[in-house]
Formats: C-alpha cells, sequence, structure tokens
C-alpha cells in the first residue's frame, strides 16, 4: 500500500470484521482444546475458525497481509500487516469466564499504529489510532489522568512460582510482593489484551506481563500509546516486538512502577 495512509478507516473496516465473528465468539464458550501448542496451552476450534474468517476478510477488504496467533502469516516487519489474536485469555475462555477477547493491532514497519481490542462478553469494543484518543464503544475517552499507585487498581501476569524460564516464578512472586506493598488492589486476569486495554481506558492504573508474543500485545501497546500512557519492558526500554515483557501504565505510574521492578534484581539471580 504506497501513498498516504487512512489509518481510521482501516480501524472502521476491521471493526466491521471483527463485529462479524462476534456471534461465533460468543456462541463457542466453553469450548475443549483442539490444538495442544508448548507447555499446557492450547487452542479451541473456535480460536481457527475466528482467525481464518479474519484473515480472509481483511486481506480481501484493506490489502493488508495479516499475522496470526495461530496460522503466521504475513511478515511483522512489512511495512504494513494485521496482527491478531483470535482469542486472547484462551483458559478463560474454555473455562466460562467473561476475561477473554479478540485482539486485533496494526503494526507499521514494526511499530503499532493502531489498536483494536473486542471483549464480546462484557459488551467493550475499543480502538484507538495514535494521534487519535482512545474510543470505547465509540465513544471518545480523555486522555489518561495522573492516578497514584495506591489508589489504582495494578494487573498482573500469571505464574507458576517453580517456573524457571525467562522469568522465573520466583522472581514474579518478588515483584508482587513489592508491588503489594505500595498498591494492594493487584489483579491477575490471564488475558494480555483485558489488561492492556483496561490500562488504556483507565480501568487500570497499570499493568505487567511477562510474555513475548507479539499478538498479545501489538493492539493494546497502540492503545495504551494512543491514550497517553507509557509502555515499555521490564528494563524501561520502549516496547518492541522483540520484547519479552511489557510495563503499561499511566504517567505518573510507570516510573514509580519501574523503579520497583527493577529493584528486584536481575531475574537470572531467582532460577
Amino acid at each position: 500500500m504506497s501513498g498516504a495512509v487512512d489509518f481510521d478507516a482501516l480501524v472502521a473496516t476491521a471493526s466491521e470484521v471483527l463485529d462479524d465473528v462476534v456471534e461465533c465468539f460468543l456462541a463457542g464458550q466453553g469450548a475443549d482444546s483442539a490444538v495442544r501448542k508448548k507447555g499446557n496451552d492450547f487452542a479451541t476450534e473456535v480460536d481457527l475458525a475466528i482467525e481464518r474468517q479474519v484473515v480472509d476478510a481483511l486481506t480481501t477488504r484493506t490489502g493488508i497481509g495479516v499475522h496470526g496467533e495461530e496460522f503466521g502469516g504475513a511478515p511483522l516487519d512489512s511495512p504494513l500487516v494485521w496482527v491478531l489474536d483470535p482469542i486472547d485469555g484462551t483458559f478463560n475462555y474454555a473455562a466460562g469466564s467473561p476475561m477473554a477477547g479478540i485482539l486485533l493491532g496494526l503494526m507499521r514497519d514494526g511499530e503499532p499504529v493502531a489498536g483494536l481490542t473486542w471483549l464480546p462478553f462484557t459488551s467493550q469494543r475499543y480502538t484507538a489510532v495514535l494521534g487519535s484518543p482512545l474510543y470505547v464503544n465509540g465513544k471518545a475517552q480523555p486522555p489518561l489522568g495522573s492516578p497514584t499507585m495506591k489508589d489504582s487498581i495494578l494487573g498482573v501476569g500469571t505464574f507458576n512460582v517453580d517456573w524457571r524460564g525467562r522469568y522465573p516464578g520466583r522472581y514474579r512472586v518478588a515483584v508482587l510482593e513489592n508491588i503489594s506493598r505500595e498498591c494492594s488492589r493487584l489483579r491477575m486476569h490471564g488475558a494480555t489484551g483485558v489488561d492492556l486495554a483496561y490500562v488504556a481506558g483507565g480501568v487500570l492504573g497499570g499493568a505487567i506481563t511477562f510474555g513475548d508474543h507479539v499478538w498479545d500485545y501489538a493492539a493494546g501497546v497502540a492503545m495504551v500509546r494512543a491514550a497517553g500512557g507509557i509502555v515499555t519492558d521490564l528494563t524501561g526500554e520502549p516496547w518492541s516486538v522483540s520484547s519479552s515483557s511489557a510495563l503499561a501504565a499511566a504517567p505518573s505510574i510507570h516510573e514509580q512502577l519501574l523503579e520497583i521492578v527493577t529493584s528486584v534484581g536481575d531475574p537470572e539471580d531467582y532460577r
């Protein structure tokens, strides 16, 4: 796609595409595992069906390739590429929890420039284009204010205390312990997209996640930044497609949250 890009028009088209799969999403709640993935992760038949439908519709209607969680697709460093997670929070979805959604980000030369997060069980539709306000159910939201950490709800990623991966379980426990000294309202939604949407919308003052899958982040990073928030990795570097974590927060909270995380030390020390 050459020349000026009308991102608002692309988001409007993408919104119609996501609306078309909501019925399938709602009907499939509680679906069993269809594809077993690494560790104890899995995908349902609904994941696969939604991804196929959205990829076909977006490619046809926008002429932009799609990189999806289940089937891959267009390269992430393409001049323009949609990045899709057909069901974020799959465990929640299969268990019947409403904390699950559809994530769709638009990336330009590797940077998120627009995001859509559909939370069908709570009837919420988040959209944003960088340089414009965040919209929730079509209504423009004010920029993020200046909440304090002690008066905020903070989202945190899931963990197994014995996990020995990039961010060991005991490191994550240490992070939570130190945050809890400043904020007693920690929430574990089990869905990165929900956390990022809620940060963008001001429901959460901030959120920490420990994953590295771009489809979990592309939509939410664009939305948080459009809303006036900050998204870095846990070292404070701006979030990018190569990041292995994320710290998203209102500006008034981000620095304090980053200081707490940094004070915990190197994750390697917790193996």
